[in-house]
């Protein structure tokens, strides 16, 4: 068989798609083994030099573990032909140097059935020998989700990480890891950071490039999660995908110790606004935040007061804006009288507003108060060296229009992004 037919046979491409949102009922039976042999039938020329073709799981498996794949082994030749046919997810594998060994990309779906039929062929008269493996997947008892706050198809500023929050606690947070992948339009450098346990779930997973996004990127995100072991006992059973873009770098730094903010479109100085940030015993927080939501207007209560404040973005949880604040205009770039957000005019206000999305940045330097972890998006708050140290693989990711892959960060090309626009500010910010 001529290398082109070779390549294409066994270069089972899966498309990207989503799964049930209900674990499968499928109940088979209990400790279950799988049957070491697959069945296989050599042809008339075969002899006692013919191919052996051994797949695993094994013919008649009823409850093989999908987070163990597919691999199919030829002896004494080279596999010619290997597909899988399921009605669950699309199987794609890759074949070894030397065509003896293919195995599965991803984890098997679980509850899902599966039949293997591979060939192969022996040099100098050895023959050729086909084998077939059907067999079922197991049905966990325990299963978890992962969601992601992120919308299909919207736009997101430049510092917005990939969000992933788990339903279970994951304890095998590198099986996870090697179950995502991401494709952008342009090339980015970045990498994956657990944070166990996290506001809103058990676990969460973020991904940031080692630098901000590059602005007008598209990025896909593709968790093959389906039949990944995530902790003793628990398996994933759907595959989570996303779309979205990113859109203009607006990029603030406010600096409460002079009383100004800067506000820098595209990589240049746009506005340079006077500002009024937390008074002493409510200082603003230093640290690299991101917007969260905006809202106009947004109702705020607090001790002594409740007010309806126009034009607000949010970047904590707590409850720090970007706002107007038409009351303290006449101490904004000169004094420091909020409650701990950063007050802005009327007209300036409304600016940035209609500039902000989720994931613009924001940093806030010159308080004497440190920022907290988590309260807001605060991937930034951690430099280059020590957000990588949060991946499970201890690996970065290149990431580009052809997919992902997992790299030692010593084999990374070097940064391109210039200062202060990048990366969290020195000082106050809280670290992990």
């Amino acid at each position: 068989m001529a290398a082109a037919t070779v390549v294409a046979a066994l270069a089972l491409l899966a498309a990207a798609c989503t799964g049930s949102p209900h674990p499968p009922q499928v109940s088979p039976a209990a400790n279950a083994q799988a049957t070491p042999n697959a069945t296989a039938k050599a042809t008339p020329k075969a002899s006692a030099a013919a191919p052996r073709v051994t797949i695993t799981p094994g013919n008649g498996a009823a409850g093989a573990d999908p987070s163990a794949g597919i691999t199919v082994t030829a002896t004494r030749g080279t596999l010619t032909h290997v597909t899988v046919r399921t009605s669950g997810d699309a199987v794609p594998g890759q074949l070894s140097q030397g065509n003896t060994v293919w195995r599965s990309q991803w984890a098997l779906d679980v509850s899902q059935a599966y039949t293997v039929t591979a060939t192969a062929t022996a040099p100098r008269h050895g023959g050729t020998v086909t084998a077939t493996s059907s067999f079922r997947t197991l049905t966990p008892s325990r299963t978890f989700r992962t969601y992601t706050p992120l919308g299909y198809r919207a736009t997101y500023g430049v510092g917005m990480p990939i969000i992933l929050y788990f339903s279970q606690r994951i304890t095998d947070k590198a099986a996870v890891e090697r179950a995502l992948q991401i494709t952008t339009s342009n090339p980015v450098v970045g990498a994956w950071y657990w944070d166990d346990p996290c506001n809103m779930a058990p676990t969460c997973a973020y991904f940031r490039p080692r630098d901000y996004w590059p602005a007008g990127t598209t990025v896909s995100f593709t968790g093959h999660l389906n039949g990944v072991r995530g902790a003793p006992g628990v398996y994933g059973y759907h595959t989570l995908t996303q779309t979205f873009s990113i859109g203009p770098s607006l990029i603030a730094i406010g600096n409460t110790a002079t009383h100004r903010t800067q506000i820098y479109y595209n990589g240049k100085l746009l506005y340079n606004w006077p500002i009024s940030s937390g008074r002493p015993g409510d200082d603003t927080p230093n640290g690299s935040y991101l917007t969260i939501e905006k809202e106009n207007p947004v109702q705020m209560t607090g001790p002594g007061y409740s007010i309806s404040v126009p034009w607000s973005v949010r970047f904590t949880w707590s409850g720090d804006y970007y706002h107007d604040a038409y009351w303290s205009v006449g101490e904004q770039g000169f004094d420091n009288v909020s409650h701990g957000c950063v007050n802005l005019s009327p007209a300036d206000a409304e600016t940035y507003y209609n500039l902000a999305v989720p994931g613009d940045p924001i940093t806030i330097v010159g308080s004497p108060r440190a920022g907290t972890w988590d309260n807001g998006w605060t991937v930034w708050f951690l430099g280059w060296p020590q957000y990588l140290r949060g991946s499970a693989l201890h690996e970065a990711v290149q990431a580009g229009p052809s997919g992902s892959t997992f790299v030692a960060p010593s084999a990374l090309p070097p940064t391109t992004a210039s200062a202060p626009l990048q990366t969290s500010p020195a000082g106050n910010s809280a670290a992990r």
